[in-house]
């Protein structure tokens, strides 16, 4: 049997009802924060393009759009509520692989339910296996894959197809032609940092991926190795590879596990910077102005990916440490309203970002970070995070993940229905039609 078809089996063969509790909680809490995150991108600029330049050639009007008011098909639903999930750079994050599991997975089904009756329980199996699935395959790859390519976007689409797959009754063979068409589809590449098209690669991936299950379904083939193959997904997008990670421990060891879930609203690789900044802040009451120099030692990724001194705008600034910093110390926050063309602007927050020295240090791993204030009248603080908050080793508690979610619909939806739509997502797999989570993601009209 080829790889791609061990893991259509696998897919198919998921028994929901024996997954380990942890597993369970840990899906409810994943939806939930996709949940909340599309709600809260649901007005940025980006998904209000999308939205103007896709609905006139929408097929139907069966699928909601979370924060949203329109309605549209099962496919630009996908998309468009993978695009908003993803805008603010602030959903679930993978760690090892940095790839976002919920977006592809989650977007794609939700659609899906919106067209056919989905249990809870059937969305709880068919969500696990594509989480499974995508993270397994981006553990193969990201460490020869991610300086050039947004791995949500290459390995997403496999999670896409194969949750899909499963949801839509596919057999086995079917299963592995959407995983090969999935790999016809895998794009994303990182020229598009800090630009409205990154989100577009995130919620392509959730797109794409149903796309494949659907053409499947109705007999459109693909190849059986297009994963493993001499010219399949991993040896073209990877110059090294460890194709036993998609295998190994499936079905007993479960990557859903090692999630984190973003208490600020960039990329991830500068949260502990901004942790460090924000117990700084806490600890010393520091007048910026004050501040002779901020000194940061990060991890080599955290510096690779975040290293944008001086970013021209807001969605840049996502993807740079240096503005983290400055906005940890002056605002004491990192979430969506400091990173808008208004804030990297501000006089205040400028200057002190130009004050910001980061340096790569081998010996941290990317959950750590380590920052000096050294001060105008010579007093020096330092602090050391040894495990950002939100990831596995110091993870968000159920009221945060909450309280995140009920920031983010602020303006959007009114409080009883975000608590509507919190119970929803938290008590997922109960429900006998889970499309509850998008309709209570709807505003009224």
């Amino acid at each position: 049997m080829s790889l791609t078809g061990e893991l259509s089996r696998f897919v198919l063969s998921l028994d929901g009802t024996r997954l380990p509790e942890k597993v369970r909680a840990e899906a409810a809490r994943s939806v939930l924060n996709w949940a909340g995150c599309a709600v809260g991108g649901a007005r940025h600029p980006a998904i209000d393009a999308a939205v103007a330049a896709l609905l006139p050639f929408a097929a139907g009007t069966q699928c909601s759009l979370l924060g949203r008011t329109e309605r549209t098909d099962a496919l630009h639903a996908a998309l468009i509520n993978g695009m908003s999930a993803h805008v603010l750079d602030f959903d679930d994050t993978h760690l090892r692989t940095l790839m976002h599991p919920s977006v592809p997975v989650a977007s794609s089904l939700m659609a899906l339910a919106e067209r056919m009756p989905i249990t809870g329980e059937q969305f709880l199996a068919a969500f696990v296996a594509g989480v499974e699935v995508e993270c397994r395959i981006a553990n193969a790859i990201w460490f020869a894959h991610n300086a050039d390519w947004y791995i949500t976007g290459t390995a997403g689409v496999f999670g896409a197809a194969a949750a899909c797959a499963r949801v839509l009754g596919l057999d086995e063979a079917q299963a592995t032609h959407a995983l090969g068409l999935a790999a016809a589809q895998s794009a994303g590449t990182r020229e598009m940092a800090g630009t409205m098209a990154k989100c577009f690669i995130h919620g392509r991936a959730a797109q794409n991926g149903m796309l494949g299950a659907l053409l499947a379904q109705r007999g459109f083939t693909a190849a059986a190795s297009a994963l493993e193959g001499v010219h399949g997904f991993a040896h073209v997008l990877a110059a090294k590879r460890d194709m036993d990670a998609i295998t190994a421990g499936l079905g007993t060891d479960w990557e859903l596990l090692q999630n984190s879930y973003k208490p600020y609203a960039c990329g991830v690789v500068a949260h502990p910077v901004i942790d460090a900044c924000l117990r700084l802040r806490q600890a010393h009451r520091p007048d910026p102005a004050a501040i002779a120099r901020v000194d940061l030692r990060v991890s080599a990724r955290a510096l690779e990916l975040t290293g944008i001194t001086s970013p021209p705008d807001g969605l840049k600034s996502k993807w740079s440490l240096y503005h983290s910093a400055a906005v940890a110390l002056v605002d004491g926050a990192a979430g969506e309203h400091q990173y808008t063309d208004e804030r990297v602007n501000d006089p205040l927050v400028r200057g002190l970002r130009g004050r910001v020295v980061a340096s790569a240090d081998p010996s941290l791993a990317e959950i750590e970070a380590h920052a000096t204030l050294t001060m105008v009248d010579g007093a020096v603080h330092e602090v050391h995070v040894d495990a950002v908050v939100g990831s596995a080793a110091n993870p968000m508690s159920d009221q945060e993940l909450g309280d995140k979610v009920r920031g983010l619909a602020v303006g959007i939806l009114p409080d009883v229905q975000v608590e509507v739509l919190i119970g929803a997502c938290r008590g997922f797999e109960a429900l006998p039609d889970v499309a509850a989570i998008a309709r209570a993601g709807v505003p009224a009209r």
